[in-house]
């Protein structure tokens, strides 16, 4: 308990002017997720992106909690939990698909597997949530943002997961441990699918990886400032690609 209350301190400080955000990036060295088409795990793209969605947060004066940043968090649970306190939770992530969608093929002397069929951005809430409406809300506002930005959606209804909005790409996936167990709203983010060979070069890209969490960051401050999708009220800054 004294561990928790002192790991709080400094965290209610920095948010005491404005709103706060936990930003955790998704899966472990143990367990480092998907293999990407060229062999590269999830993880190491999901710590890329959550470091400059962190640090995108911080430049609109967002105090900022990153989570699992050394990939070495003990659990699910403890994801949320390191949470406490802050405003939003946003957990990163990056997608793949079904293995009997997969495509073998060879790169640099390594048998791999690919899916060029699938592609694009994707947003998760749970109605196990204690503040469902507000996941909901702040998941279409990030989603609009983007959108406007030129980033393209996937969709996974009649494959995987029931739309909470269609429009916007924002899905229901009541039983993900870091959402449902989280004490604010909660939004986990599929920044595209690694197992497309091209996108997963795009994704690799410190430029479009930027251009990418200014856009969440932007989403995420409208969201809780305002309630209200400020950001889609902004000018596109031209296509992510």
């Amino acid at each position: 308990m004294l561990a928790l209350a002192l790991l709080g301190m400094p965290w209610r400080a920095a948010r005491a002017d404005g709103p706060a955000v936990a930003v955790d990036a998704g899966h472990t060295l143990a367990a480092p997720g998907a293999t990407s088409a060229r062999g590269r795990p999830e993880l190491e793209f999901n710590r890329d992106l959550a470091r400059r969605v962190a640090d995108a947060l911080r430049r609109h004066g967002i105090a900022v909690r990153e989570i699992n940043a050394d990939g070495r968090i003990a659990s699910l649970r403890a994801r949320p939990a390191q949470a406490a306190g802050a405003d939003f939770f946003l957990s990163i992530h990056h997608d793949s698909v079904g293995a009997h969608e997969l495509v073998p093929w060879t790169f640099e002397g390594r048998v791999l597997d690919y899916n060029d069929e699938f592609a694009g951005h994707s947003l998760f809430v749970s109605r196990d949530n204690p503040d469902t409406a507000r996941s909901i809300l702040c998941a279409r506002v990030i989603g609009a943002r983007l959108q406007r930005l030129g980033f393209e959606p996937t969709h996974k209804n009649g494959r995987r997961r029931a739309y909470a909005d269609r429009q916007h790409a924002v899905h229901y996936y009541d039983g993900l441990a870091v959402l449902r167990h989280a004490t604010m709203p909660a939004v986990l983010f599929e920044a595209g699918v690694i197992k497309h060979r091209g996108e997963e070069l795009l994704l690799r890209d410190p430029v479009r990886q930027a251009r990418m969490a200014d856009g969440i960051a932007t989403g995420i401050a409208a969201c809780l400032r305002n309630g209200v999708p400020a950001a889609d009220e902004a000018e596109a800054d031209g296509p992510a690609h």
